[in-house]
C-alpha cells in the first residue's frame, strides 16, 4: 500500500473511531509497526492527529472542554492511581494548593500527613477536605460553571497572599513544545501564578492529556513535575529530557 493511501486510511479510521491503536493501524493496512510508527509522526507533524500511548487519536478544538461531571466518568482508576502516588509526596507541618480538577479531588482521601494547610479554589473539594479535618482555605473569585473552579480576579489577588510548600495541578495538555495548557485563559492564569507560588509543583494527569496541548497556557515543562499513568518510552525519555517524569503502574 502506497503511503498516501495508507494515510488516508488511517485519518479514516480516526475520524470514525476517534482513538484507534497501533495493532489496528497495522492489521487494516498490512503494514509493520515500524511503518505505522512513521506514519504517525508524520502525520502528527501534519497536526492531523496526536500520538497517545499505543495509538492515535483525534485533534481536540483547542477551547474544548468537558464539563466535571464528563471528567469525573472518564479514566476512574488512572486517576485514583496517580492521585494515590501524589499524595506520597506530602508531608506533616506542608502548606499545599490544592488545584480544582477530577484528579485532584481524588488525593484528598489520602492526605494522611498530619499538620497539613491546603488552599484551594476547586468548590468541589470542600466537603472531602472538611471530612478529613484538614484546615481549608479557599479562593475567592468567579466559579466557572462547568469546572466549578474558582478563578478571575479574585482568585490571583487571594492566592497573592499564600506561598505553598507544595501544588498539585490539573492540567488538560501536555506538549513536549508547547508545555502544560488548558482551554481557559483565566484558569490558566490562576494554576500559572500557584506554581510559581509553590517550592515545588506536581502536575497530575493521565495518559490521554499527553501530547495534547489547549489554548491557554500555563507554564513550560521544567516548571512542574509529571505524574502520569502511561507513557512510550520514546516519549519517556523525550518529556524526561525537560522535567522530571514519574509513570505510576498498575
Amino acid at each position: 500500500m502506497l503511503t498516501v493511501e495508507r494515510h488516508r486510511l488511517i485519518l479514516e479510521l480516526l475520524a470514525e473511531k476517534k482513538i484507534v491503536k497501533l495493532q489496528e493501524l497495522v492489521e487494516a493496512t498490512a503494514s509493520s509497526e515500524s511503518t505505522i510508527r512513521r506514519d504517525l509522526n508524520q502525520l502528527e507533524k501534519e497536526k492531523k492527529l496526536r500520538r497517545v500511548h499505543g495509538g492515535a487519536a483525534v485533534l481536540h478544538q483547542k477551547r474544548e472542554e468537558l464539563s466535571i461531571l464528563e471528567k469525573s466518568e472518564k479514566y476512574i482508576q488512572e486517576k485514583r492511581m496517580i492521585a494515590q502516588y501524589a499524595a506520597g509526596f506530602v508531608e506533616a507541618g506542608d502548606c499545599i494548593y490544592l488545584d480544582a480538577g477530577t484528579t485532584t479531588l481524588e488525593l484528598i482521601p489520602h492526605l494522611n500527613a498530619k499538620d497539613l494547610v491546603v488552599v484551594t479554589n476547586g468548590i468541589t473539594h470542600l466537603e472531602a477536605l472538611l471530612e478529613k479535618n484538614i484546615p481549608t482555605y479557599l479562593l475567592g473569585g468567579l466559579i466557572k460553571k462547568k469546572t466549578k473552579a474558582l478563578i478571575g480576579r479574585g482568585a490571583l489577588h487571594s492566592l497573592e497572599n499564600y506561598s505553598f510548600d507544595k501544588c498539585f495541578i490539573g492540567v488538560n495538555g501536555i506538549h513536549f513544545e508547547y508545555g502544560y495548557t488548558t482551554p481557559d485563559p483565566e484558569e490558566a492564569m490562576v494554576k500559572s501564578m500557584a506554581i510559581k507560588l509553590s517550592r515545588q509543583a506536581y502536575v497530575l494527569a493521565d495518559h490521554s492529556k499527553i501530547n495534547e496541548s489547549t489554548f491557554a497556557k500555563i507554564a513550560d515543562l521544567p516548571a512542574a513535575t509529571i505524574i502520569t499513568d502511561e507513557l512510550d518510552e520514546e516519549l519517556l525519555e523525550q518529556y524526561e529530557a525537560k522535567t522530571e517524569v514519574k509513570v505510576v503502574t498498575k
